[in-house]
């Protein structure tokens, strides 16, 4: 890898964090949804989890026995405002003040997520995200933090992957708040993810010093030629651009598609020309979390000229259904960023997949299968950049085993497998072929 690439790991706070209401933190849409009985897997409860808000020193140190330079972590809304905006907490504040402290006091960046999905309960009560005020409470909250953290923290993303907030959980009622509205109610949603998004880049850039860079974490549709011939590459090019119409497109070109707005018809969401112009506000980089592939032909009959490729049953996956393994999706996306937008810096925000991950007799875990996954993926992140992509760092997902959202406890992405009744911490195999990496700043 070139001499400054960056190496890093992600999490989420919901996801890692526990003790979700201590020191008068409020509630958030995600842990009013596992109350109900049935939407989470086995009702697994996040209450606890990998304990990350009292283990918070000890999760560093593993860190730095990596090796790792880079940690990417999200702020709870919720421990900041208690009802999402007005007063602030301040408990709250001092525990993610404690945690940036002491990733600087051991070597390791902080990069913070903004928004990863938990968003305060009294905001949700309000409409959430069909309420354009919540795009403007959260650029109150993302002024706040960065004034608050910007003499230590130099790089932000807003939100993290806007339709898994958005049409996920208003549309198809599978994650957190779980409605089933109409199209144009859950393009609105989707439209206000995007505002929220823009807003919080003007609010971070008006209380931040001018190194602060700001960006997106995204998961885009990642389109892959399925065979790389010029008029199949040019179709996955297209497809990519008009698949990821209302978020990533709308984003870098400040507009919809003309497909899209021919296709949404009398269901595209509400929206003036000024909150167009926020939206396209300017970032300093881009994060894509990539993870599975969508594979395009060509085809000169189809009315966009190309189709996409159905996937059989006998496509191979990762320990779940959705994560089907296709590692080139990792160079093919990043590539169409930098042809279609012009990105001049790239990072893989989140890539990483599940694992059965057991210990063996001798206490280890051997997830030979994830090193695999691993080995690919980075293969084809330096293959992007030998091809003059500018992808700048990889935050592989996740430092911990962690509360996979709907999934519960079932699935684990880490590289550190957690034991859930002790909260011991075991280093896998992937956590050490991820350190030679490291080490070896190259793909081994």
């Amino acid at each position: 890898m070139p001499r400054n690439f960056l190496w890093g790991v992600a999490t989420a706070s919901f996801q890692i964090e526990g003790h979700l209401e201590a020191d008068h933190a409020g509630l958030s849409n995600w842990l009013d949804f596992c109350r109900r009985p049935g939407t989470i897997f086995n009702d697994d409860s996040p209450m606890i989890g990998a304990s990350h808000y009292t283990l918070y020193k000890e999760d560093i140190q593993l860190m730095k026995s990596l090796g790792i330079p880079a940690y990417r972590f999200s702020i709870a809304w919720n421990r900041i405002f208690p009802e999402g905006k007005g007063r602030f907490n301040p408990a709250g504040l001092d525990f993610y003040n404690r945690l940036v402290d002491e990733l600087l006091a051991n070597g390791i960046e902080p990069w913070v997520t903004l928004f990863h999905w938990d968003l305060p309960l009294e905001l949700e009560k309000a409409g959430g995200w069909r309420n354009k005020d919540t795009c403007h409470a959260f650029a109150d909250y993302a002024g706040f933090i960065a004034g608050k953290f910007s003499d230590r923290v130099k790089h932000y993303y807003t939100v993290n992957e806007i339709t898994c907030f958005t049409a996920a959980g208003y549309g198809e009622g599978k994650f957190a708040p779980g409605l089933r509205l109409s199209r144009k109610e859950v393009n609105q949603t989707i439209f206000n993810g995007c505002l929220a998004h823009g807003l919080g880049v003007q609010a971070v850039k008006a209380n931040a010093p001018a190194d602060v860079q700001i960006g997106l974490a995204d998961n885009p549709h990642c389109c892959v030629p399925f065979c790389e011939t010029p008029e199949h590459i040019d179709a996955a090019r297209k497809a990519f651009r008009l698949y990821n119409s209302p978020i990533l497109t709308l984003i870098r070109e400040g507009k919809y598609t003309e497909e899209y707005i021919a296709e949404q018809g009398e269901y595209l969401p509400e929206f003036r020309d000024a909150e167009l112009e926020a939206i396209h506000s300017p970032i300093d980089f881009l994060g894509l979390n990539v993870y599975t592939p969508e594979y395009i032909m060509a085809d000169p009959a189809a009315p966009e000229g190309f189709r996409q490729l159905p996937m059989p049953k006998s496509y191979p996956t990762m320990n779940t259904e959705w994560l089907r393994f296709g590692p080139d999706c990792i160079y093919w996306a990043p590539r169409f960023c930098r042809e279609l937008w012009n990105e001049k810096e790239i990072y893989i925000s989140e890539n990483g997949c599940p694992s059965a991950d057991r210990p063996a007799a001798d206490g280890h875990v051997y997830d030979t299968d994830r090193i695999m996954y691993l080995r690919e993926h980075l293969q084809n992140v330096h293959r992007a950049i030998t091809d003059g992509i500018p992808i700048k760092g990889y935050f592989l997902w996740s430092l911990l085993d962690n509360f996979k959202w709907i999934d519960g406890f079932q699935i684990r992405f880490g590289i550190v497998y957690v034991n859930y009744s002790t909260l011991k911490r075991t280093p896998k195999l992937s956590a050490e072929y991820y350190r030679n990496c490291i080490q070896a700043n190259a793909v081994l």
